[in-house]
């Protein structure tokens, strides 16, 4: 019984990379960072929303590059020493994942969090936004906003980015 308690309190438990993107602190939960490389130049595709910066070649396997601060409204963002790509997997619905590069300002660092202190995002404006939003957590230094990978690029057609114009 004294394991059983200890798995059930294990279960409230998740480890998070967070990142900066302007002044806010974001999370993603670890187990789905394949790794973080510093900024470089990618190859730009036609006809791309302006937040898709376009695809990289990594060890074969070709990973479109999302400009989070683009797609989170910044729409003039600075490159610079500090800029990274995180590459997570995401699930694309059909339970394969798919390889994407997320730029952010920097990388902070690992966070432990007690998942039974994550707050829900708030119920205000549209809903847009909050649906890839995984909850809300106030640590010292602030709140750190915990994103949902899955539901974040799910908007974004990732199979058929670099395929060319969609009307085609």
């Amino acid at each position: 019984m004294h394991d059983k308690s200890l798995s059930a309190t294990s279960q409230h438990r998740g480890q998070y990379l967070s990142f900066r993107i302007g002044g806010d602190d974001y999370a993603v939960d670890i187990l789905r960072v394949q790794e973080i490389r510093g900024w470089e130049k990618v190859r730009e595709l036609p006809d791309s929303r302006e937040y898709v910066k376009g695809v990289l070649d990594m060890r074969g396997t070709i990973v479109p590059i999302i400009d989070l601060r683009i797609r989170f409204g910044d729409l003039d963002p600075a490159y610079s020493s500090t800029t990274v790509v995180i590459v997570v997997a995401a699930d694309r619905g059909d339970g394969s994942r798919q390889l994407v590069g997320a730029v952010v300002d920097s990388v902070s660092d690992v966070l432990d969090v007690d998942t039974s202190n994550m707050k829900p995002p708030p119920k205000i404006g549209g809903a847009g936004a909050r649906r890839y939003l995984q909850g809300m957590v106030s640590l010292d230094r602030g709140m750190v906003v915990l994103l949902d990978l899955d539901r974040l690029f799910e908007t974004i057609d990732l199979e058929h980015i670099g395929d060319g114009p969609e009307d085609e």
